[in-house]
C-alpha cells in the first residue's frame, strides 16, 4: 500500500469507532463517559469525511456525528450492530446469472435490498428481485455471508446473506429508482465495471453448475485492523 492507507479501510475504522461510541453511550449512565464518547464520535466522524471528500471536508464531519447520535438507544437497543441485508444469486435454463447496473453507484452487482421487519431473509430476497428486476425467482440455498464494505456495495456497515436462486418467470422490467440496466450474463462475459466480483463470482458460478459446496464468507484479515480492506 506504499504507507497509503485505502479509503476503504479508513471508512471501516471510521464506523468501527463509531459503534464503540454509540454502544457505550447507549450503556453508560456516567457524564463524564458520555463526554468521552462524544468526543470519539467526533473522531470518527473526521476520519470518514476524510475518506470520502478529503481533509477539507473534515469542518462538515458534524453531520456524521448528528447522524450517529440520533441512531444512540439505552441499553440493549443501544448496542450498535451491522445492518442485515440480502443478495440474489439468480440463475435461469440457460445458466445465466441476473445483474443489474446500479443507480446509485453505476456499478454492476446482483439484486440486493435491506432485511425488511415482518419478512424472513427469503421473503425479502423474493420481493426485491421482483421490485428491482420484474423477475420471480425461488431461493434454493444460502450461499454465502459477506461484509457489505469489503465486498464495495456499501459504506455503512452491513452483512448481506447471499442467496442461490433460480428464475420462474416474470420479464426484466427495471425499477428506475434502484437500477439502470439489467441483464443475464455468464461467466465469460461479464458487464464493467462490477463490485467485488473476485469474491462472488467463483462460489456463485458453482452453485450454477451445481456443485456443492459450504456456505462462503470473508476470509480473516490478518491483522485485524491492518489488513486488506
Amino acid at each position: 500500500m506504499d504507507g497509503v492507507v485505502p479509503e476503504k479501510t479508513l471508512r471501516r475504522w471510521a464506523e468501527a469507532l463509531a459503534g464503540v461510541a454509540r454502544t457505550g453511550l447507549g450503556f453508560t449512565q456516567s457524564q463524564y463517559e458520555r463526554e468521552r464518547y462524544e468526543e470519539v464520535l467526533k473522531i470518527a466522524g473526521d476520519i470518514k469525511v476524510a475518506a470520502d471528500v478529503g481533509l477539507d471536508g473534515v469542518p462538515d464531519a458534524d453531520g456524521y456525528v448528528a447522524e450517529w447520535m440520533r441512531d444512540v438507544g439505552s441499553g440493549v437497543a443501544g448496542y450498535a450492530t451491522p445492518k442485515v441485508a440480502v443478495g440474489a444469486a439468480v440463475t435461469n435454463d440457460r445458466g445465466e446469472l441476473l445483474l443489474i447496473r446500479r443507480a446509485d453507484s453505476g456499478f454492476w452487482l446482483y439484486p440486493t435490498g435491506w432485511c425488511d421487519i415482518g419478512y424472513s431473509a427469503p421473503e425479502v430476497v423474493v420481493k426485491e428481485v421482483a421490485e428491482e428486476t420484474g423477475i420471480d425467482v425461488e431461493p434454493v440455498r444460502l450461499i454465502g455471508v459477506l461484509d457489505g464494505m469489503r465486498l464495495g456495495a456499501s459504506r455503512i456497515p452491513l452483512y448481506s446473506l447471499l442467496f442461490f436462486c433460480r428464475a420462474t418467470g416474470g420479464e426484466l422490467n427495471i425499477h428506475p429508482l434502484e437500477c439502470t440496466d439489467a441483464g443475464w450474463f455468464t461467466r465469460d462475459a461479464l458487464p464493467s465495471p462490477t463490485i467485488g466480483a473476485e469474491r462472488w463470482v467463483g462460489p456463485i458460478f458453482a452453485a450454477i453448475d451445481g456443485e456443492e459446496r459450504d456456505v462462503y464468507y470473508d476470509d480473516l484479515r490478518r491483522p485485524v485492523w491492518r489488513g486488506d480492506a
